[in-house]
């Protein structure tokens, strides 16, 4: 009776640890988190607000981009409709203890992925899949005819403060041994003002912002990005660590969206793909990753079809790409290692199994 009661103890403790019902088989998994977005009928997203193509606001007051788009899926996946999100502009100094505090529920606001933000040691975060694989450039005035890093020795540079950005640059001008001095500042719109009043040489951050930011300023061809790249910065989407269940819907629900490019479905023929899986029993990957069989949405908490509704919402991964900074956006950028690991990329999927 004694070893019976300690067992029931500890299952119950690792039931507790792990914010899921274990009191009898027909229980379905539960996450607090989960209960309290479905509960307030919204997910609150924290972005950067002010970045073209990945989050910015149009003038009716839309929020759009790569991470809005993101909060979409994710929306779509636990609530069935994408347009159920509230945005909260966050700069770097307050995001992580935004999500820690449970101002948002999710941080999707090109945050880099690093061992001091993971560990429980740190900021405690729990990273989603890596959804751009960026690095760290720097941009100058075209007319100031420096042509490479070594040419800002001695010279002052602009940097957001509390980013990794300004750790990565101390790092590599101490390598060079070359002399700088770090303006540093609050909000990306101090950082770039400073620069168009030229109180540093350059400024650096992501690349991919850099080519953002350039977009919004007066005369962008005046502007260039240096060859430089001093930095890996894997961003990624990032929950607290303190909700397995809640990390694991949002992690598999970005996952899909790679794994739908992977197999070819779009927003526009997930239907007939839908249509497809149910009409032949034996395509049985396809149906259990659309949710015509088997029990992956109920192993997170969602729907059956959480992955429809997702791929409803937004597209697959590539869509998201091309449409906020790819080829069919004013960025233009190349998608490079963004690329699906079957066209040389590093963007994979697990199997869905």
């Amino acid at each position: 009776m004694a070893r019976r009661q300690r067992y029931l103890n500890t299952l119950a403790g690792l039931c507790g640890l792990a914010l899921v019902g274990c009191a009898n088989d027909e229980d379905t998994l539960q996450s607090q988190k989960l209960a309290l977005i479905k509960g307030r009928g919204e997910l609150i997203c924290g972005v950067q607000g002010t970045l073209p193509g990945f989050s910015s606001v149009e003038r009716d007051g839309t929020y759009v981009g790569f991470d809005v788009d993101i909060c979409r899926a994710v929306a779509a996946a636990m609530l069935g409709d994408p347009d159920k999100v509230q945005y909260r502009d966050l700069n770097p100094s307050e995001r992580f203890a935004a999500l820690a505090s449970g101002e948002v529920d999710l941080l999707s606001r090109n945050t880099t992925y690093t061992l001091s933000r993971d560990a429980a040691g740190g900021n405690g975060l729990s990273f989603a899949p890596v959804v751009f694989f960026d690095g760290q450039g720097l941009m100058v005035p075209r007319a100031s005819g420096i042509s490479n890093i070594k040419g800002l020795s001695g010279k002052p540079i602009c940097v957001e403060t509390g980013t990794t950005s300004e750790l990565n640059l101390a790092d590599r001008m101490r390598a060079l041994q070359a002399p700088y001095t770090p303006l540093k500042f609050q909000t990306s719109d101090q950082t770039y003002a400073a620069y168009l009043q030229g109180r540093c040489a350059a400024v650096t951050t992501d690349r991919s912002q850099l080519a953002a930011k350039r977009t919004g300023l007066p005369n962008p061809d005046d502007h260039v990005l240096l060859p430089d790249v001093i930095s890996k910065e894997p961003l990624a989407p990032a929950t607290v660590n303190a909700d397995p269940l809640w990390s694991d819907a949002v992690r598999w629900t970005i996952y899909a969206l790679m794994q739908a490019e992977e197999l070819g479905i779009t927003q526009a023929n997930v239907e007939a793909k839908v249509a497809e899986a149910r009409a032949n029993p034996n395509l049985a990957d396809l149906r259990r990753f659309l949710g015509v069989e088997g029990d992956f949405g109920k192993q997170l908490g969602l729907s059956p079809d959480f992955v429809v509704k997702a791929l409803r919402a937004v597209g697959n991964y590539g869509e998201i790409f091309e449409r906020n900074v790819g080829s069919g956006s004013l960025l233009r950028l190349e998608r490079g290692l963004n690329r699906s690991w079957k066209a040389g990329g590093l963007i994979y999927a697990p199997p869905f199994r």
